[in-house]
């Protein structure tokens, strides 16, 4: 069953290696019921032992969708996305629907030019990272007529649907933990809000919180770029030297608290008593350090296999239409937040 030459191959390369009729290894390839399990496994394994692939582009032009799903996120280099796509890619495994990535580097612009380009081929849903979006790109998203799920976030109004966190209850959440925890002078370090809508929101709940309970926020610093440990390094000593009378530093994700953990301990400050800290998003790859980190779970491989769940459901005529689903992320204290 080798070949020589290099002419793309046919269904009746197949149907020839096979002994069955080309509408035959049609129906096989389309996953059709009406071919017998003997008939089928003969097809396949022929099939294979080509290399034969099917043309889903020529098979999609009846009905004008192919079987992929457009995932668009700002990061790949974020270890929060990663999670999102393995919950994406669990729940859309042996349904035929391939997910494809699009990144937009947290970029207005190229989310236009990427969710474009994805919704040119045709796919059968796209799930795109956050509710914050250019007119241009909701009106691409309104007219595709397909399921649109925006995910990681419920603070806003959404295309179609919905899954994600209220960000904004989240930086509450944290912010009132501080507080009965009896911490007073409280710094903040961060990505830059223009480019992160979430940590934004999370940092507005936060303030909200700290306000209701008379504490401000004494200092503050962002930073875009670069080594997220090396930089909660950076802003920890920098933000310490300013102000040694800080007992609390929050942080908007868990990389830059690691990196001022690793600090802290370094300088041997007395975590908690001396000084609190906390994070964002409860990364596993952090369970290993000296001290573990306060943070809070941010639901990514549910978000991701609830997003995927709700386009196989409108796809197979199950859904009933645009949903908003709110997860609840829950705080774990680890060893830098005591007990209020």
């Amino acid at each position: 069953m080798s070949r020589t030459d290099h002419r793309p191959l046919t269904l009746r390369d197949v149907s020839e290696a096979s002994g069955v009729s080309e509408m035959t290894v049609s129906r096989v390839l389309r996953n059709r019921t009406d071919v017998s399990q003997a008939t089928r496994e003969k097809v396949l394994k022929a099939a294979k032992q080509l290399g034969y692939v099917p043309n889903k582009i020529a098979g999609a032009l009846a009905s004008q969708r192919v079987n992929l799903v457009a995932v668009i996120i700002p990061s790949l280099s974020n270890m929060v996305f990663p999670e999102v796509m393995a919950g994406i890619s669990r729940t859309l495994e042996d349904t035929g629907l391939q997910p494809v990535v699009g990144v937009t580097d947290y970029s207005p612009e190229k989310e236009e030019k990427v969710l474009y380009e994805m919704l040119s081929w045709r796919p059968s849903g796209v799930i795109i990272a956050g509710l914050e979006h250019s007119d241009a790109a909701r009106a691409m998203m309104r007219a595709a007529g397909i399921p649109v799920i925006e995910i990681m976030d419920v603070d806003g109004e959404p295309v179609d649907s919905c899954v994600g966190i209220s960000h904004r209850r989240a930086g509450q959440q944290i912010g009132e933990a501080i507080v009965a925890a009896g911490y007073k002078r409280i710094g903040f370090m961060g990505t830059k809000m223009p480019m992160d809508h979430r940590a934004r929101k999370r940092f507005e709940g936060f303030t909200q919180a700290l306000a209701k309970g008379g504490v401000e926020v004494a200092d503050q610093e962002f930073y875009s770029g670069g080594s997220a440990l090396a930089k909660g390094r950076e802003m920890t000593e920098a933000m310490l030297s300013r102000n040694p009378d800080l007992d609390f530093l929050y942080y908007s994700n868990d990389m830059i608290g690691a990196g001022g953990l690793l600090y802290l301990i370094e300088k041997g400050y007395d975590i908690p008593n001396q000084i609190g800290l906390a994070g964002f998003n409860g990364v596993e790859l952090l369970q290993g350090l000296p001290k573990k980190l306060a943070t809070m779970d941010a639901c990514r491989s549910e978000i991701g296999e609830k997003a995927a769940q709700i386009i196989l459901d409108r796809i197979e005529g199950e859904g009933s239409g645009p949903s908003r689903i709110a997860l609840e992320p829950v705080i774990s204290r680890g060893d830098t937040l005591r007990e209020g």
